[in-house]
């Protein structure tokens, strides 16, 4: 069994983006929600039995109570905010499973789920559909990062071929070079090669030494990264905090609810209202197919 869990939020800014636009008569942008829904199809129509995906229902999170800049959806487009929901709704009416995430992330809702999976003994393989950095703390075992986009397979050695750490280190990197997208900054001075090549060596934060003569590896500035990370040492732990995925985000308790089992009796009017009518008709003939 391959289990398929996908980053809806990352999936629905990809399609927004990257298709033309396509409103409704009743004033609603759908173009996004058609696309990504037309991809889950595909999928399934490609073989996946068990998937589901994780949304951010509402933009901010438990970690906007750590870091006053965290991402919060602020400037993002109405367009693109108002089909979250539409989005989730259509999902669940092909029988996908939605995990809408309100307290905490869709990267959170992904780690759980992909632990869950993979603990189940039927499970050979589990792929974590996005390209998100963050999600590399996960690889490993049965667990795969897959981004679907460039077809790339991610696993242990293609973690540490990009960011030049394992994923065990990956928290502990993003607290050294921060993540502009998530709005956390990272400590000064700190790049992706020192942060790598620290971080390889010495794997967490609190196990680098203090005095820069005691690292046994060569970082240039060293003497100046020690010095910022002693005395920025809470923030990069702050940081670290902020990039941990919370395994406790509620998804599902056993893999068995991630099978496909086919459309809702809502799919035809869903999908006549995102004037997709052919959504419903791929979706009832895989079922018949697989029936």
């Amino acid at each position: 069994m391959q289990v398929h869990l996908i980053d809806g939020t990352y999936e629905l800014f990809r399609h927004h983006f990257g298709v033309p636009s396509h409103v409704t008569d009743a004033g609603q942008e759908v173009a996004a929600t058609r696309g990504v829904v037309g991809s889950m199809l595909t999928m399934l129509e490609d073989g996946a039995t068990h998937l589901a995906v994780a949304t951010d229902h509402v933009i901010p999170s438990f970690r906007n109570d750590l870091w006053a800049g965290y991402k919060d959806g602020s400037g993002t487009d109405e367009e693109l905010l108002s089909q979250f929901t539409l989005l989730e709704d259509v999902l669940r009416a092909i029988g996908v499973p939605v995990f809408a995430m309100v307290e905490f992330e869709a990267d959170d809702a992904l780690g759980a789920a992909a632990r869950i999976a993979a603990a189940d003994d039927r499970v050979e393989r589990v792929l974590i559909c996005t390209p998100d950095k963050d999600l590399g703390q996960c690889v490993g075992g049965k667990i795969f990062q897959f981004d679907r986009r460039k077809e790339q397979l991610i696993d242990v050695e293609g973690v540490i071929e990009k960011f030049g750490v394992g994923p065990e280190s990956i928290p502990d990197y993003l607290g050294l070079v921060g993540d502009s997208a998530d709005g956390f900054p990272g400590l000064p001075g700190w790049g992706h090669k020192s942060a790598g090549a620290v971080l390889a060596r010495y794997v967490h934060l609190e196990e680098v030494p203090r005095d820069s003569h005691d690292w046994d590896v060569e970082v240039r500035g060293a003497s100046k990264l020690a010095m910022t990370l002693h005395h920025q040492m809470a923030d990069a732990l702050l940081f670290r905090e902020i990039a941990t995925l919370a395994y406790e985000a509620p998804t599902v308790a056993s893999v068995d609810e991630l099978e496909w089992h086919g459309p809702t009796a809502e799919l035809a009017e869903l999908a006549a209202s995102i004037d997709a009518p052919n959504l419903a008709a791929r979706a009832e003939r895989l079922a018949a197919a697989r029936s």
